[in-house]
């Protein structure tokens, strides 16, 4: 019984140790491993004070009702969901296969406008001789660390960032591990001439030794020249941060783009509202507008889009053909990989608007849409 009882005390013991050190371990693992990127002092919210966004030193939706912060059980709830609960077809059977982007093929596009998909939500897109990267999440896991996410359903990217040419521009939409990730930043910072992102994201840009003089922070609805394009930061319904304690201290966005050619929408993650028919009526029609369709859930509604809202909001928008982004790259949410687009196809031949969906890495030209409309997947 002694022997028991002592084994019992040792247990208790090493449990009591471990969770010692994971008290300490956590926070100084936040506080100085660098992919949490920056803070915004208080200093830097006086730069924000007069964006009808900002309240009380945080950034808000339009709809203060929806999107509201999660409970403490909400969280706990939706980590064992996502962690234990098995999903059918959850991730591929085998990597997606991907079309590989020849560097010389970028660099000799001269006119008119193309894109290519890297999955989830990351565009190269080309403007004549303009070079721009949207949410360059090019890393294996969506996360702080390797070890705290899962890895992309292709083994390979259409091309590697060592192979790109020189970047004009990043578009940033907001914070999240999945749209702005430390790695692919550091990589390609050397060959990068500027950043546009919502209001605070420059923080973690700068933590990442990237010039202020490079950054360029826009509220919603503020419109910008860069070389042969205007670009406007536009509203979405979602929320931001990377650390335990700085949700909503950055500003989250989509994203319009336009040329004498072309009139583009990027989405960013956004659950659906008024903002998309209110985008339309100011920047609309869009030649293309690329929306998110996955990872939604019936817990978080407010902060994603359902399928079939998406193909709504292309019709809000304006938007003569939609493309279906946010998927295909990562499981971040409990549906089958597949769900967002078989839906939203549903969906979109409901309501007649047309749909592009190319494999990853294959080349999308504005005059040539809706194709490519492969079913690849």
């Amino acid at each position: 019984m002694k022997k028991i009882k002592r084994q019992i005390g040792r247990v208790g013991l090493y449990a009591g140790v471990l969770l010692l050190v994971l008290v300490i371990a956590i926070p100084l693992f936040v506080a100085y491993y660098p992919s949490f990127g920056g803070d915004v002092t208080k200093k830097r919210q006086e730069l924000y004070v007069d964006s009808e966004q900002f309240e009380h030193g945080t950034f808000q939706n339009q709809n203060r009702s929806r999107a509201k912060d999660f409970s403490l059980n909400k969280v706990l709830k939706i980590f064992q969901k996502f962690f234990f609960e098995h999903v059918e077809n959850g991730i591929p059977e085998k990597d997606i296969a991907v079309r590989k982007l020849d560097p010389a093929d970028i660099t000799a596009f001269e006119g008119g406008t193309r894109l290519y998909w890297f999955g989830h939500s990351t565009f190269l897109m080309q403007i004549d001789s303009t070079v721009i990267l949207i949410d360059p999440m090019l890393s294996e896991v969506p996360a702080p660390h390797p070890w705290l996410g899962s890895k992309r359903f292709s083994d390979e990217l259409p091309i590697e960032i060592e192979s790109l040419p020189k970047i004009d521009a990043i578009i940033i939409s907001h914070d999240h591990y999945d749209h702005l990730d430390y790695v692919s930043i550091l990589k390609l910072k050397d060959k990068v001439g500027a950043y546009f992102v919502p209001l605070g994201v420059g923080v973690h840009l700068e933590a990442w030794g990237i010039s202020s003089a490079k950054i360029h922070e826009k509220d919603w609805w503020e419109e910008t020249s860069f070389k042969n394009m205007q670009l406007t930061c536009t509203p979405a319904q979602h929320f931001s941060g990377r650390k335990f304690n700085n949700r909503k201290s950055t500003l989250w966005s989509s994203w319009v783009i336009k040329s004498k050619d072309a009139n583009i929408y990027f989405s960013g993650d956004s659950g659906y509202g008024k903002h998309f028919a209110q985008i339309g009526e100011s920047h609309g029609p869009f030649d293309l507008a690329l929306i998110e369709c996955g990872q939604y859930n019936a817990m978080w509604p407010d902060i994603h889009m359902f399928p079939e809202e998406s193909a709504q909001a292309g019709l809000d928008l304006n938007a003569k053909t939609i493309m279906p982004i946010h998927w295909g790259a990562f499981k971040l949410s409990m549906h089958s990989w597949t769900a967002p687009i078989l839906r939203i196809r549903k969906k979109a031949a409901a309501l007649g608007i047309p749909l592009v969906t190319p494999e990853i890495g294959a080349p999308i030209r504005i005059e040539k849409l809706p194709e490519p409309n492969s079913v690849w997947w």
